[in-house]
């Protein structure tokens, strides 16, 4: 469609994931309207990424360093380890302000469709992380799809044998503000599943 690097660029936007045609060509031309300076803090920041960025050595959250922040963090608590699938769950998570513990990213999950299987995921760090003994709980929060829940399915068999740690899956069902009429039968069973108690009666 159009000459040399600007179609370029527009089929490298192109390869990002959740950018369509039209999205790649609406991003390329305001980049060639945009500020130089724009432009050039844009190409460093993406020099920067490649050359700095990398995963923690520990949980596997994206770092600068061997380790990242929150692992390196004394006042997060060793005892519970929440398990997601990518970093920008840990970013989701991070935002409720209600998790104090640490993290386990496994890099993805089990979709033997796209060719992804357990020994894809970083399963074998997160087992090497029970064996002292100092976890006590282990938070499945894996996405509610087919492959978070066999993902999640997977991890509850494979931490069954560890003694004293107990496993828990992030409870799942209807969003706040949502309607009954357009929730599917697994939102709502998984609503049923996790209900709770709000008053008891008593007798007159």
């Amino acid at each position: 469609m159009y000459e040399g690097v600007v179609q370029d660029l527009i089929d490298e936007l192109g390869r990002l994931p959740g950018v369509g045609p039209k999205g790649a060509q609406r991003i390329a031309f305001h980049l060639l309207t945009a500020d130089p300076e724009d432009i050039t803090r844009l190409a460093d920041a993406l020099v920067q990424i490649r050359e700095k960025v990398r995963f923690c050595e520990v949980c596997g959250n994206v770092a600068e360093a061997e380790r990242c922040r929150i692992c390196l963090d004394p006042r997060r608590d060793p005892a519970v380890i929440c398990v997601v699938e990518q970093s920008q769950d840990v970013a989701a998570i991070e935002r409720t302000r209600e998790f104090r513990g640490r993290y386990h990213v496994l890099g993805g999950a089990i979709n033997p469709i796209g060719g992804v299987g357990p020994d894809d995921l970083r399963l074998r760090e997160l087992v090497v992380r029970l064996a002292d003994g100092q976890v006590s709980e282990v938070i499945i929060a894996t996405d509610p799809d087919l492959e978070g829940e066999a993902t999640a399915t997977y991890l509850a068999r494979l931490l069954r044998p560890y003694e004293g740690v107990a496993v828990s899956r992030l409870a799942s069902g209807l969003p706040v503000g949502g309607d009954l009429e357009y929730a599917d039968e697994v939102t709502l069973g998984r609503a049923f599943e996790g209900r709770r108690v709000l008053s008891t009666g008593t007798a007159g």
